[in-house]
């Protein structure tokens, strides 16, 4: 017994996540999108660099 209770809180709580209107920080979001990318290199360009030479395209194409 006792599932009544959670089930009305988890009812409640996901009602005040779908009818809630936080307030947003327009001005923050857009100094956050227009900032300029870090120079730091992502995990693809590491693996990328390690494995492409390697791995040459001309090792895949079919043989004549």
């Amino acid at each position: 017994m006792g599932r009544g209770r959670a089930k009305a809180k988890q009812t409640k709580v996901a009602r005040e996540l779908k009818y809630s209107s936080p307030n947003t920080d327009l001005s923050a979001l857009q100094r956050e999108l227009s900032s300029s990318p870090s120079s730091a290199s992502t995990d693809d360009d590491e693996y990328e660099d390690e494995y492409s030479d390697r791995y040459d395209e001309d090792d895949w194409a079919p043989r004549r």
